[in-house]
């Protein structure tokens, strides 16, 4: 089923469109603002970049150390190793086995978890001040030295393939799965970075610690720290516990951006349930492009919220699915323009139709000056939210690192924001985004739906 054919489609957002702030355009030196006064930025010695927000009487200190380590790196045959490999770093050290861990950090109340992502790797340290050095302590541990203990290998790897299991229950997370690989093909962003159930039962130990040996490094790593403390403490902690951290093996090899403008593509899959959830996506420019802030501005106009294009043309005016939305997501190698929605089997086709239309209408015609200054107020004024705990803070400091936004980034944000023009996005739509070269997904009866059978 060509995406012509059906005339609609449908974009789906699974993150938030500031859920990793974008490098700034290039803005005259009057529209930029200093980074927060208490927001600092050094290197240790040995390539480790450290950020700092000191937030007095903020009792609770996040620490999130990011290493470029994510799924873009797994071996093809063997997806899911970058994500087990961040499972386990909390799973047991050279100093102390997991239960120890586990009961250290639970007995002052904190946290530490690791988690796998496709461009990078997170250990997140959550604990009171007073207990700093203790979560830092097992935080390096963490980094440095995890055992990778067999018994919690296969623990954690069967922990994962059950939940790729429950997974394949879900439309929503079959047809994502689905659209990615549409998208992206055989680049890595195409692959589930959870790995497969295939891909999981061909992963053993000595992957994960091959993976840790060769991926982990400092020069990679950048630690974000949030809370009630000061940079010059923070430095002299990171000096005492990673100061020493090198790596003598090769850096491995970064995947390139994956190839745009391919041809569009269209799956289906068929599942006897009431309603359809339907997905259309195509790879894009990223953060550094100039035209990201015009781009961003475009996906809230069209399918940013309850005033947007698709949500009353579709849910208010057409009563064809309860939600629907538009995104435009960068990542560090790509970005993911997409659309989603739930509709009835029996409606797929109309609410694709509408769905096209407003993609078309966008290319076509400048964006009101009340739409468009209504979607700009919007991406500002939340973006604050986006600063509001420790942990929003951390995050946005690894983004801004990742990304080289600089520490005035959250000036730079709304003042760039704030200068989008109609024009502007009229010029960028036309330029990236094309409703006939999108790539669409779909998981529903699809006999009800009026669909071929692939």
């Amino acid at each position: 089923m060509r995406l012509a054919a059906v005339r609609g489609v449908v974009l789906t957002a699974a993150v938030a469109a500031l859920a990793a702030p974008a490098r700034p355009q290039a803005l005259p030196a009057s529209a930029t603002a200093p980074a927060p006064a208490a927001w600092t930025r050094f290197a240790l010695p040995n390539g480790v970049v450290v950020l700092v927000a000191e937030r007095p009487g903020i009792p609770i200190v996040i620490a999130r150390a990011s290493v470029e380590a994510g799924a873009t790196l797994d071996p093809p045959d063997k997806a899911g190793v970058a994500n087990l490999t961040a499972l386990l770093l909390t799973r047991g050290s050279a100093a102390r086995p997991a239960l120890e861990d586990d009961r250290a950090i639970e007995f002052v109340g904190g946290s530490l978890e690791g988690e796998g992502g496709r461009d990078s790797s997170e250990v997140v340290l959550s604990v009171l001040r007073k207990d700093l050095r203790l979560g830092l302590d097992l935080l390096a541990e963490a980094l440095l030295r995890p055992a990778f203990p067999e018994t919690e290998f296969e623990r954690k790897r069967d922990e994962v393939l059950a939940s790729v299991r429950r997974s394949e229950e879900d439309p929503g997370t079959v047809a994502a799965r689905l659209l990615r690989r549409l998208v992206f093909a055989e680049h890595p962003y195409g692959r589930p970075a959870t790995g497969t159930e295939a891909s999981l039962r061909a992963i053993k130990r000595d992957d994960v610690v091959a993976f840790h040996r060769t991926a982990y490094r400092p020069e990679r790593t950048i630690v974000a720290v949030a809370g009630d403390v000061t940079a010059a403490g923070v430095r002299a902690e990171l000096e005492a516990r990673l100061g020493a951290w090198s790596v003598a093996t090769p850096s491995p090899a970064t995947p390139g951006p994956p190839a745009l403008g391919r041809p569009s593509r269209t799956e289906a899959v068929q599942r006897s349930l009431t309603q359809a959830t339907i997905l259309l996506g195509q790879a894009t420019v990223t953060r550094g492009h100039p035209d990201f802030y015009p781009l961003l501005v475009a996906s809230q106009v069209l399918g940013g919220g309850s005033s947007s294009r698709l949500y009353t043309r579709v849910r208010e005016e057409r009563g064809l699915a309860y939600n629907v939305y538009a995104q435009y997501a960068p990542a560090r190698l790509a970005g993911y323009f997409l659309v989603e929605l739930q509709s009835q089997n029996a409606r797929v086709r109309e609410a694709l139709a509408v769905v096209r239309e407003e993609l078309v209408r966008l290319r076509r015609e400048r964006v009101p000056e009340e739409e468009l200054t209504r979607a700009r107020s919007y991406l500002v004024g939340s973006f604050p939210l986006r600063m509001d705990t420790a942990a929003d803070v951390s995050d946005l400091l690894v983004a801004i690192e990742r990304f080289d936004l600089g520490l005035d980034y959250p000036a730079r944000f709304r003042r760039a924001v704030s200068a989008v023009t109609a024009d502007d996005v009229l010029r960028a739509v036309r330029t990236h985004w094309d409703p006939d070269g999108m790539n669409l997904a779909i998981v529903g009866d699809l006999r009800e739906a009026g669909i071929a059978s692939p």
